[in-house]
């Protein structure tokens, strides 16, 4: 059984789908792993330490073949997979709104395409989430982005020479990014608050030792959307949340926005309106600007100034925390394998009627077969 880890050919994107550490443990369970040469590079493994794990490292096109899974962070263009065989798994990051067209193309190749972003959110599938591990580095890196855009310190500092204030970060959307954009905040002494429909989630930013900012004469939803996210909101709490939120930024130095909502464009939180109402020298950091943007005004790739106001678009967030990201999801692919990994079969075998297996899957036998795909 064979598996191959691809090198990322994406703009920008340092990370790489497997490490030394899962690739020994790959080979624990008795597979042979394959290396496209320079895979790692990006996320500062050279090919020696994958040799050293025992890994063959080679040309592309070594690596694919017979290869039975592919490995990847984000799906290769279909025609880069010359040379694998019908049947061979791809395993990754595989944008299948986004990239409907790429499906189709693995489809057409007879390559199985397992969207690892499609993970349910349930609890055998933790160790599994790929969005998940990612989501809490982007949270973290959010915030040291906007400490390095802003231009004063996060911390209240007492001196001989007179008191700072610290930073007053606010922090829009409370899943896995927006929890660890609190608790990074915290940890670099700003003054703390966060928001969310969703109105369980008060708890949580609570017990991170901030302050919640909610709408309290209004329904929110009480508990958790589809798959762990947040779902769209009635005309009149958007209105009420819409009218609180523009009191309480033009008061932030520092607003984080995280919220998404899958198979949708980003849900615009922030207006040019209430860009303008921040002080000279504030920063937006914008976690969705790859899907439209939370915030009026930002550009994907860019960190641009609009009243005096910056406001941040880095793409692909966690890939700028390549080691560590590139760590996290090699061990989301390899707690997925070896859950499923037969013994008897010497490979993973994926049930049909599994719930983890029916929303990954979204090609088999030349066919698009995933339910929201077909739909």
């Amino acid at each position: 059984m064979k598996l191959a880890l691809l090198a990322e050919q994406a703009a920008g994107e340092r990370r790489v789908a497997a490490t030394p550490e899962t690739v020994k443990k790959l080979i624990g369970l008795g597979a042979e792993v394959a290396v496209e040469a320079g895979a790692g590079v990006g996320a500062s493994i050279d090919d020696a330490a994958y040799t050293a794990a025992g890994a063959s490292v080679g040309t592309r096109a070594q690596a694919i073949a017979d290869a039975d899974i592919l490995l990847g962070v984000a799906g290769p263009a279909p025609d880069s997979l010359t040379g694998a065989k019908p049947g061979a798994w791809l395993v990754a990051g595989l944008n299948p709104f986004g990239e409907r067209a790429r499906v189709d193309g693995y489809a057409a190749l007879g390559i199985e395409a397992l969207a690892m972003e499609w993970m349910p959110r349930i609890t055998r599938a933790q160790s599994m989430d790929i969005l998940s591990s990612q989501a809490n580095l982007a949270g973290y890196k959010a915030v040291l982005d906007a400490a390095a855009e802003y231009g004063r310190a996060f911390p209240m500092m007492m001196t001989a020479a007179g008191t700072i204030s610290a930073a007053r970060v606010f922090v829009m959307g409370v899943g896995v990014a927006g929890l660890q954009a609190i608790a990074t905040a915290r940890r670099l002494g700003a003054q703390v608050s966060a928001t969310d429909v969703r109105s369980a989630t008060k708890e949580q930013i609570q017990s991170l030792g901030a302050k919640p900012i909610f709408v309290e004469k209004v329904a929110g939803i009480e508990g958790e959307g589809a798959g762990g996210y947040a779902g769209e909101m009635s005309a009149e709490y958007q209105a009420a949340q819409a009218e609180l939120v523009s009191a309480h930024i033009a008061k932030q130095d520092i607003v984080i926005t995280t919220a998404l909502i899958p198979g949708k464009p980003a849900p615009r939180l922030v207006s040019d309106a209430q860009v303008a109402s921040m002080r000279p020298g504030s920063v937006l950091v914008d976690l969705a600007v790859e899907q439209g943007g939370n915030v009026e005004g930002a550009v994907a790739g860019e960190v641009v100034v609009r009243h005096g106001v910056k406001i941040v678009g880095h793409r692909n967030v966690p890939s700028r925390l390549a080691a560590d990201a590139s760590a996290l999801f090699a061990r989301n692919l390899f707690n997925f394998l070896s859950a499923y990994w037969d013994k008897d079969a010497g490979r993973p075998v994926l049930p049909a009627d599994d719930e983890v297996t029916q929303a990954i899957r979204l090609t088999q036998n030349g066919q698009v077969v995933n339910a929201r795909l077909t739909a």
